[in-house]
């Protein structure tokens, strides 16, 4: 039968209570047990989000083994069941008052929706009134697996209260965690909640207690804490951060940090972040007042944003601030954070189109490496102005153009700046088929300068305040696909052999009166075998009559595309000398360059070897060797090893690993070593421990932080209380970036290419 009765709001007070304060990051489940706490009603129906959002506009279908009572006040008994979209109430009675609104359900009361699933006692209550008490309380959250209970529940309205209730993800016979409230306020119109004499415990031991404190129920944003992170570290002693997120308006916010290190004293950290329709920003910031260790005040700033001005046009920048150049040594523990020398900072507005790309822009350097000093610096480019221009002349050539102007100025005043205008035209032809392609290309390349001060010789004569240089660039690219099916192992393979030609002709032009801005030469390596120029920027360019020879071959598994094997091996052939040099380089003699090689090979699923090498014929020598090998284990378990060796530069060895001992312990590791001059350059060992609802990560690092090779240690203990948060440091963070693998799908991430610039730049040596 249909009647005008409706479902009690049972999960207002529970689902989002307790629970509402879970982190959002994806969890595993997969040590839990398979069944749930309160197993699926058979009687209900098939949870569906879409008949969730639409439950209000359907109607409450009643059934019973009996029907009793008078059309006023029915009573049902047996198997009663209340029906609406995804919702289902079940009990062994229930009585109602249609006059008064008065309802009663005794005897195995069940509830069920698309989000949780409750059991109690007795509910009773008023709907005219939407006034409801339930007693004797355990629930089940269907998407988080969170359960607990509560003595009872009472709510009127969109307000309501639980009296001692419980949260946990855990399963009830081992209760790792629990959380426990001995009353909490909800209130579903405004968005929150209020615990009071909250208790979490680890076990039966009670480890933090709070008096109070209010939380949000849904997805709206509310001003709050954080959970905090601690750690210890010999540079800054105990460590401890305190987050406080402060929900200004829908499209902004920020978070304000106190920070308390024992060896320094008091750090603010805040972050105020927006979005609109256009764009978005975060602007950073920290501020100490007085540093135990430095006896000064410090900070940073930083800003990081766009806007979309049209379709084609945009406005960036990502600009910072220190107050001292040992700030990014003091405050970062991240091996990657400590290597820069300089704080980069740039604003300007970007263009793209179908065949263009344009830009205006500022760029800055701060010093921070009290190591070195302000001469060391690069130049600033204020502004820089490029465009560039590619497009299809009918059905085989393309034309285009490169160009440049920029304004150079340094800190240092015994460093010059000027100006620097840079153009290069080109036109290219396309011939190819599907087994080959040739591209001849022309171009033709001029670069004029404004000095500040004009360059002054070895033998002290003063050169011009307006040097230039032009000459023609000519490159022919030719290359052939080959291949076969093949057979391996009794697996499918398709074997290709590609062979390519490159031959680059430039002649040569003295360029020793030409400042050096922002040009050095590049490192040796494959992708340098098919530039026309070696060197990045354009106060050089190469004189070249060579011939790059090159082959490469690939073993591409048929079933699932995977490459078994690829090889690469390429060597350049000088038919003269190359003359243009930068300071404290030599010329490049007529013969042959190093080979260069490089090779990967999947011994399996699980075991991947690769390798880089480059041989010197003329001096019998090896320029770079690089080897890397990976070994997966089962349970996402990794062991990665390489060996990295390039002459007269460095020579380093890293192993790292992830090993799971059983299901849910595992231990961790990284050993990151300097062989050429014999020095720790990062160490960590740990062990995390894993269950159902609880993990810890606990890790030990000795690391380098500052140039000088001093050496820090640190502590970090993360406790994860799944479906509930995490306290302590981010040691996932700092195993993710040491631990290659660490996470498995981080193997499966295509890198940035080294050669290949941001398509936004500006790169006049890339062949077009």
């Amino acid at each position: 039968m249909r009647t005008p009765l409706r479902l009690l709001p049972l999960s207002l007070g529970v689902a989002l209570s307790l629970p509402a304060m879970a982190d959002e990051k994806p969890l595993n489940w997969g040590l839990c047990p398979v069944g749930d706490v309160l197993p699926p009603f058979s009687e209900a129906p098939p949870a569906d989000p879409a008949i969730a959002q639409a439950r209000d506009q359907q109607p409450t279908d009643i059934e019973g083994d009996e029907l009793s009572g008078t059309e006023t006040t029915p009573q049902y008994q047996g198997n009663v069941a209340l029906v609406r979209g995804d919702q289902f109430l079940g009990t062994d009675q229930l009585s109602f008052d249609t006059e008064t609104g008065r309802y009663v359900a005794e005897g195995n009361v069940r509830y069920q929706d698309s989000g949780i699933r409750i059991v109690a006692d007795r509910a009773e209550g008023n709907q005219d009134e939407d006034s409801h008490v339930i007693t004797n309380i355990r629930y089940q959250l269907v998407d988080r697996r969170g359960n607990g209970g509560a003595d009872s529940i009472a709510m009127r309205g969109p307000v309501g209260q639980m009296y001692h209730s419980t949260y946990s993800t855990c399963d009830p016979g081992q209760q790792a965690w629990e959380l426990r409230a001995q009353r909490i306020d909800v209130d579903n119109d405004e968005g929150f909640g209020v615990a009071r004499n909250a208790v979490l415990r680890m076990g039966r031991f009670p480890v933090l207690y709070v008096p109070w404190f209010k939380f949000p129920v849904d997805d709206r944003r509310r001003t709050g804490l954080l959970y905090p992170s601690a750690s210890m570290s010999g540079r800054n002693g105990f460590d401890y951060r305190q987050p406080i997120y402060l929900n200004l308006a829908p499209n902004y916010d920020a978070t304000l940090s106190p920070r308390l290190m024992t060896k320094r004293g008091l750090m603010l950290d805040a972050e105020f972040r927006y979005l609109y329709e256009g764009g978005r920003g975060i602007f950073e910031g920290s501020y100490m007042p007085d540093d135990d260790l430095r006896n000064r005040d410090r900070g940073r700033f930083q800003y990081s944003g766009y806007h979309n001005i049209d379709r084609h046009w945009q406005a960036r920048a990502n600009v910072g601030w220190v107050s001292d150049d040992r700030f990014v040594e003091d405050f970062s523990n991240r091996l990657a954070g400590v290597s820069a020398s300089y704080l980069q900072s740039t604003a300007g507005v970007y263009g793209v189109g179908e065949h263009w790309s344009a830009g205006a822009m500022v760029e800055h350097f701060q010093r921070t490496d009290y190591t070195l000093q302000d001469r060391h610096l690069p130049f600033s480019r204020l502004p820089r102005i490029y465009a560039t221009w590619q497009q299809p002349l009918g059905r085989w050539l393309d034309a285009g153009v490169y160009a440049e102007a920029v304004h150079f100025e340094h800190p240092d005043s015994s460093r010059a700046g000027g100006e620097r205008l840079d153009l290069k035209p080109f036109v290219s032809a396309r011939l190819g088929g599907p087994a080959w392609y040739v591209t001849p290309t022309l171009a033709w390349r001029h670069t004029a300068y404004q000095l500040e001060e004009p360059l002054v010789d070895a033998e002290g004569r003063r050169g011009d305040e307006n040097p230039s240089r032009s000459l023609p660039i000519a490159s022919f690219d030719a290359g052939v696909y080959f291949d076969r099916e093949a057979s391996w192992g009794g697996e499918r393979f398709l074997h290709t052999l590609e062979p390519r030609l490159f031959y680059l002709y430039a002649p040569y032009r003295d360029q020793d009166d030409l400042p050096l801005f922002d040009t050095r030469p590049f490192t040796f390596s494959w992708g340098q075998l098919f530039r026309d120029n070696r060197y990045s920027g354009a106060d050089r360019q190469s004189d070249a009559n060579q011939l790059t020879i090159a082959l490469s071959t690939r073993l591409i598994r048929q079933a699932d595309g995977r490459e078994k094997l690829s090889a690469s091996v390429g060597q350049i052939r000088y038919f003269q000398d190359s003359r243009v040099t930068a300071p404290g380089e030599t010329e490049v003699p007529q013969g042959k360059s190093a080979w260069v090689a490089d090779g990967n090979y999947m011994i399996n699923d699980r075991w991947n070897l690769g390798a880089s090498y480059q041989w010197d014929p003329k001096f019998r020598r090896q320029d770079l060797v690089s080897v890397r090998a990976r070994y997966l284990w089962p349970d996402d378990g990794v062991v990665n090893l390489s060996y990295r060796y390039r002459r007269d530069l460095l020579e380093q060895a890293d192993f790292s690993f992830l090993y799971p001992i059983n299901a849910t312990w595992s231990v961790v590791g990284r050993y990151y070593h300097s062989i050429s001059d014999d020095k720790l350059l990062e160490a960590i060992a740990g062990v995390q421990w894993d269950s159902c609802c609880l993990a810890v990560r606990a890790i030990a690092r000795r690391f380098v932080h500052n140039r000088e090779g001093e050496l820090d240690n640190a502590l970090q203990v993360e406790f994860v209380l799944k479906g509930l948060g995490a306290a302590g440091q981010d040691t996932e963070r700092t195993l993710r970036r040491a631990i290659l693998g660490y996470h498995r799908d981080d193997l499966y991430l295509v890198p940035p290419s080294n050669t290949t610039p941001d398509p936004d730049d500006y790169d006049p040596n890339l062949i077009p």
